[in-house]
């Protein structure tokens, strides 16, 4: 007796991408084929959640019911909102947390430019409007990884 490919399992997986103007929606379906929907990501006459109504939809649920999760084997969302925000400067004032002695990490660089020997050049302006230094990193336990001293040494 043969088993299924890897890739096919009895659930759906689904795997989506909720932009400012656009969720675009990518689902593998129980049988391993690939299905794809892309919904307004805001449309309040129609729907409160563009991710939620794709799954619904694609699962073939009327809006109102439950959404079965034993159907699901996974979701994995993305978002370029706030990315989108940043580059766009709109929304609210963000600043840059930055390890000590680091503050101007971002403003140097990497001094790749199109035209090498410009004398005068125009850099962008920065995307943060405050830069604060910090003294140490902490992991995601909230132990700490290293400290700075004020001349940014590491130890």
């Amino acid at each position: 007796m043969m088993s299924d490919p890897p890739h096919i399992t009895e659930r759906w997986q689904f795997w989506i991408d909720r932009g400012g103007t656009f969720t675009d929606i990518v689902a593998r379906r129980p049988d391993g084929s690939l299905v794809t929907q892309k919904l307004l990501s805001e449309d309040p006459g129609h729907y409160d959640d563009a991710a939620l109504t794709g799954i619904r939809d694609l699962l073939g649920v009327p809006r109102g019911r439950a959404i079965p999760a034993e159907r699901i084997a996974e979701v994995r969302m993305g978002t370029t909102l706030a990315t989108n925000a940043l580059l766009e400067r709109k929304g609210e004032p963000t600043a840059l947390f930055i390890t000590r002695g680091f503050r101007d990490q971002l403003k140097i660089g990497y001094q790749n430019r199109p035209r090498l020997f410009d004398r005068h050049i125009v850099l962008p302006e920065p995307l943060y409007g405050a830069v604060y230094e910090v003294s140490e990193r902490v992991s995601g336990s909230g132990s700490t990884i290293w400290r700075s001293n004020r001349r940014g040494r590491f130890w």
